[in-house]
């Protein structure tokens, strides 16, 4: 008996399916998962989800942390073991991982509607509904967290936002136009897409 129930639970064993935890670059990644939570798919308000993320994107913002392009001091250090362990591993287990929106608290209607009329704006680069561009490495807005996106696009209009990169000089005199209502209703929006 002992012997045939040992044969089930191999059985059994070797038929699970891998998860998350089992995928490449797993090892080099835990950590983030304190702050952009299981598998890069955030529930805090103002971190971004990191799952199904193009790869490129990612290193790019990792790289752009750990070298001070893009300040954040809660960014840098981390950004910094990544690039250590090996970011283009760290960059390719986000991507490969299956997101998940952020969970909508609340978002407010008027807002949405007033987000998406504003939305032409971005169009250009971001696409009609967000989704961006993974080969122009333009990331996808849809179902993060409303909180993320508001502060993106405020350290776009203060310049803070990866000063120096001259590839978002467009997107940062976008955003000076924009008023800082209109940028909470297009994150509002944005939130909302799915």
């Amino acid at each position: 008996m002992i012997y045939v129930s040992l044969i089930v639970v191999l059985l059994l064993a070797s038929r699970a399916e891998a998860g998350p935890l089992d995928a490449p670059g797993y090892g080099k990644a835990f950590t983030c998962s304190a702050c952009h939570g299981f598998a890069g798919n955030s529930r805090a308000a103002t971190v971004p989800i990191l799952a199904g993320m193009p790869a490129a994107y990612l290193k790019k913002a990792l790289q752009d942390y750990a070298s001070g392009k893009r300040p954040s001091t809660e960014m840098e250090p981390y950004a910094k073991m990544a690039v250590h362990l090996g970011v283009d591993d760290v960059a390719t287990y986000f991507a490969g991982q299956k997101r998940e929106p952020a969970t909508a608290t609340a978002l407010d209607g008027a807002a949405v509607a007033r987000g998406k009329t504003a939305a032409a704006a971005c169009a250009g680069c971001h696409g009609p509904d967000g989704r961006g561009d993974a080969a122009k490495g333009v990331p996808d807005l849809r179902g993060q967290p409303q909180g993320y996106l508001g502060n993106q696009m405020l350290l776009f209009k203060s310049g803070r936002r990866s000063p120096g990169d001259k590839a978002l000089e467009e997107m940062k005199t976008l955003m000076k136009a924009i008023p800082e209502a209109t940028l909470a209703d297009l994150a509002a929006y944005f939130a909302s897409r799915q």
